[in-house]
Order: C-alpha cells, then sequence, then structure tokens
C-alpha cells in the first residue's frame, strides 16, 4: 500500500493534475462533510491528543506566521501533551541562543528573566513578532507554573531550532569558553576570526565568497569538534551550559553553509541545509531529554507537512515533516496543519520593513481552504485515515496556502502549494476565519 501511494504521488506531481470541474470539486465537499469534525474547544481533540500523545514527536504547523488561532491553538494542544502525556519540550521556528533565555525562564533556571514578557520583550531580530507575541507569552508563563514544582530533569522546555542569529551563537560560544578554559577559547577565537571581516552582516561574508571563492567552512566544522572534544577540559561547565554552548557552535556552522549556499546556487541546496539543522536540532533535544522523551515541534505547514506530497518534491526541497518521518518512522511522527478560508495577518511587505496588519483575501477556487469552507463550519478538523488515503479525488493534488513573515495579499493566489493533503498531514485544523496575533512590540 506504502508503495502504491508514493507510486500515485509520483505520478500525480508529473503533471499539473487538477480537478475537472465544480461537479468534482463538489463530490469533495459532500465527502469531507461526512469526514470532518466541529472544533468548538479543545476537548473535541481527544481522539486527535491520544494519538499524538503516543508518538514520539508532534509537529504543529501554521499557514502563516502572523495568525491568533495558530498560536492559540497550537498552545492548548501542547499544555495537555506535556501535561497529560509527559511530553518533555517544544521546539519553534525560531533563534536557538535568544530563546534560549525563555527557556531559562520556564525553568526558573539561575540568572533568568523576572517574566517571559522580559525576555521576549528584548527579542531585536526581525520579525519580532513570531515570538514576542501575547500568545506566547501565556504559553510561557503556564510553562512556568507547570514547571515550578518538578525537578530540574522534569521540566518541560521551550527552545528555538532556526539556523538565524548566528552573531549572538558565536558570541555565546567565546563567552562560554572564557569563563571555562584559555587555551580553548583562544582557539576558538581563532576560528570565528575568520568572520571578523563581516561586522555581524551574514549576507556580506556570503558575498565575499562569490567574489573571492573562500569561505570559512573548515573553521566552523573545526569549531564544533573543538568544543565537543573540549568536554574534559570545560569540567567546571554543568551539562545545561555545555549543551547550550554545543549547539550555539551548531547553528554557527549550519548557518554558514545555509548563507554560502543561498548566495552561490539557485538550487534546494540553502533550503535543505537549513532543514537538515532543524532536525538535528530537534534530534539533538530528544537525546538531551532521555531515550523515551517526545517533544513538540511548532514550524510552517512548508516545515511540518511531509514534502514528498506536494509540489516542493519537484524542486527537491526537503522539511522537518518528511525528516522525521524517515528519522522515527511515520507511526511514532504525528503531523498537524492549520489552515484558514480568510482573516487578517500581521507580516511585512518585505523583508526588514515595518510589520501591518494585512487581510488574507477568500481562498481561491482550488484549494483545500476552499473546500473546507463549503462544508459549512466554521472551525473543523480532521484525522486522515485509510479511507482518506484512497479516495480517489482526495489523493489528487490540491492548493495549501502558505504565508510567510514577507506577503502581499495582491499576489495570493501565488500563495498555494499543491499538496495531496492526506498524505501530507496526520490531521489538519481548519478556521473559517482568523485573527492577526498580538504582537508586544510597539
Amino acid at each position: 500500500m506504502k508503495k502504491l501511494i508514493l507510486l500515485t504521488l509520483a505520478l500525480a506531481m508529473m503533471f499539473s493534475c487538477s480537478y475537472g470541474g465544480n461537479n468534482e470539486k463538489d463530490d469533495l465537499v459532500s465527502y469531507l462533510s461526512s469526514r470532518v469534525n466541529a472544533l468548538n474547544s479543545t476537548g473535541d481533540l481527544e481522539q486527535m491528543l491520544t494519538r499524538a500523545g503516543e508518538r514520539k514527536l508532534v509537529l504543529m504547523g501554521e499557514a502563516s506566521h502572523g495568525t491568533r488561532e495558530y498560536y492559540a491553538w497550537r498552545d492548548s494542544l501542547s499544555r495537555r501533551l506535556i501535561a497529560d502525556h509527559g511530553f518533555n519540550f517544544i521546539a519553534v521556528e525560531g533563534d536557538w541562543a535568544s530563546l534560549y533565555e525563555l527557556n531559562r525562564y520556564v525553568k526558573d533556571m539561575p540568572g533568568a528573566a523576572s517574566s517571559a514578557r522580559e525576555v521576549l520583550e528584548q527579542l531585536d531580530r526581525w520579525p519580532q513578532w513570531m515570538w514576542g507575541n501575547e500568545q506566547v507569552v501565556a504559553l510561557a508563563e503556564w510553562l512556568r507554573s507547570h514547571n515550578d514544582n518538578l525537578p530540574m530533569e522534569e521540566k518541560a522546555g521551550f527552545y528555538g531550532k532556526d539556523v538565524y542569529d548566528e552573531w549572538r551563537s558565536k558570541d555565546a560560544v567565546l563567552d562560554f569558553v572564557r569563563k571555562h578554559d584559555t587555551d580553548t577559547y583562544e582557539t576558538a577565537k581563532d576560528y570565528l576570526d575568520c568572520f571578523a571581516p563581516y561586522d555581524g552582516d551574514s549576507w556580506n561574508y556570503a558575498q565575499d565568497v562569490i567574489r573571492t571563492g573562500e569561505d570559512c567552512t573548515s573553521e566552523t566544522s573545526a569549531l564544533v569538534e573543538l568544543i565537543r572534544e573540549s568536554r574534559d577540559r570545560l569540567d567546571q561547565a554543568d551539562d545545561y551550559a555545555y549543551f547550550y554552548a554545543l549547539q550555539n557552535a551548531l547553528v554557527i556552522k549550519h548557518a554558514e553553509k545555509f548563507y554560502r549556499k543561498s548566495a552561490t546556487r539557485r538550487d534546494a541546496s540553502a533550503w535543505n541545509a537549513r532543514v537538515s539543522y532543524m532536525d538535528q536540532t530537534v534530534n539533538n533535544l530528544l537525546e538531551w531529554y532521555g531515550e523515551d522523551s517526545q517533544g513538540i515541534v511548532w514550524a510552517h505547514n512548508t516545515h511540518i507537512g511531509d514534502a514528498r506530497f506536494t509540489e516542493m518534491q519537484n524542486r527537491g526541497q526537503k522539511n522537518i515533516g518528511q525528516l522525521t518521518r524517515v528519522d522515527h518512522g511515520p507511526e511514532s511522527v504525528f503531523l498537524i496543519g492549520f489552515g484558514t478560508y480568510e482573516g487578517t495577518v500581521k507580516a511585512g511587505s518585505e523583508w526588514d520593513s515595518p510589520r501591518q496588519k494585512m487581510t488574507i483575501p477568500e481562498a481561491r477556487h482550488h484549494s483545500i481552504e476552499r473546500v473546507f469552507k463549503d462544508t459549512g463550519m466554521e472551525q473543523l478538523f480532521i484525522i486522515f485515515d485509510d479511507e482518506d488515503r484512497t479516495h480517489d479525488l482526495f489523493m489528487e493534488p490540491i492548493g495549501n496556502r502558505a504565508v510567510g513573515v514577507v506577503y502581499n495579499p495582491r499576489n495570493d493566489m501565488h500563495q498555494f502549494v499543491m499538496t495531496i493533503v492526506p498524505l501530507r498531514y496526520d490531521a489538519f485544523i481548519f478556521f473559517r476565519e482568523t485573527e492577526a496575533l498580538d504582537p508586544i512590540h510597539p
């Protein structure tokens, strides 16, 4: 059956398949109307929570980085998985170094801030609203309360798993080794001096690689090995500080590769370099928490929905949904997609531009969002099973909207990823209309 499904996907993606007309769309609406479930409260999701609670990893998506409902419902699901099923951590599509300060707070570690808001107000890398918002404040304060009566090794953590903010990671590595071993510090500094001419600008570094053909690849690899091999010399550092430093070294290594590939290649190499780091970080966290650990991942649908069942595969792009299914087996991973038909969102018109509250127009005709809307439910969810994965119409590629931190509503028709929905995800949560999230930065 699995081979048949993969063959069906391969053939479907070779051709630009689409429904023959309104009759087929209406047939799919009729089929799904009998399959979807109304969503009014977290209590409606008991079956989903039961299934997800048995998995090693639960990946929760979002169709944009600026929608209140996606954050709020992922929050609700995450609280239940942590409190009722013993999940150990949440890893989000954010920066390792800056969000580790939130991890310190929710675990009440030495030197932690006095509140989640204090941590998140210090975020200074665009787009601040992704994690500097009221929805994350609420989750972090709940985590702190949940953790307060637990021993340190049982406290649930909150981590970033992206390659960005690499210059903060460079400072963090040097600060760590400076405190513990002078020789290791001097060696690490020598490696990182490779980046000194670029004054905190990784794109400047990448452009220089194009001009000169010289890069810092060997230095970043050597830095990671240095930190790994220096554990005995750094014996005064506790395990938490060492783990944090080693992961910062990995950020530096993978960020260098991401920026270099972005500048020198015109294929999926840069995307996949970033994805590889995300996947490695999640696996490192599972290893850190122990053999029976369970983790929650928050990221965009384009990251958590298995790329093999989308047009992304035609571009050679992988994602963590795909890699975690391969790493751990599909029976150990649960992928939840999120989507909306229309609403508002926080985004920028271009990178580094002021955030705006933008209108998300009605979803285009040939999209899963339009189909779900036509079932007549305001909010719904569906857990996919073998019946969905053998239904002729539901196994046809269909558009699935993806809005980024940079967005132009006038181009919304081009924001849809062709997707075989019941294979890309294990479940989907849909809202007829959504609202922009609530940033804490003025």
